[in-house]
């Protein structure tokens, strides 16, 4: 064991595990406490109550999700907490990323907001409309956004 030379006891120290980060994308304005939960109209698709809330833990899928909700206000992202057990995102999931990429995860619990990333870089115009078509031409074939 190490000790401390400065007072010559053992030093207890050790490496703590770190905190997973989860991001959250919307329009929604939210402050730090407060709770997104299931059962308000959703960010996507045709903007029913959703069943699952969304988080991911990386920056550029939670820009994605502020970027394509629906909505003509600021685009957002939280810093959120989860309360309780957290799934693949069977939407993207092997569906479109094989093996989970972009780390997104759905709940029936809600995420506590923690904080929000106000300086972050969106997508470029381009690229946010070939997303926005690619949705479009999914939707005019019957699949939603987001599958319950």
């Amino acid at each position: 064991m190490e000790t401390n030379k400065s007072e010559n006891k053992p030093n207890n120290t050790s490496p703590t595990t770190f905190a997973q980060t989860y991001f959250h994308g919307t329009k929604a304005d939210l402050k730090p406490g407060d709770f997104i939960t299931t059962g308000i109209n959703s960010n996507y698709g045709q903007k029913e109550k959703a069943k699952y809330i969304y988080l991911t833990a990386t920056l550029d899928a939670a820009i994605w999700g502020a970027e394509l909700a629906l909505g003509e206000t600021r685009q957002r992202i939280y810093l959120v907490e989860p309360t309780g057990p957290i799934e693949d995102d069977p939407n993207l999931t092997d569906k479109k990323f094989p093996g989970n990429p972009t780390k997104s995860y759905r709940s029936k619990d809600p995420f506590k907001v923690v904080g929000e990333i106000t300086i972050w870089q969106g997508h470029s115009a381009e690229q946010v409309a070939a997303m926005k078509g690619g949705l479009a031409r999914l939707k005019e074939q019957g699949i939603e956004a987001i599958e319950d």
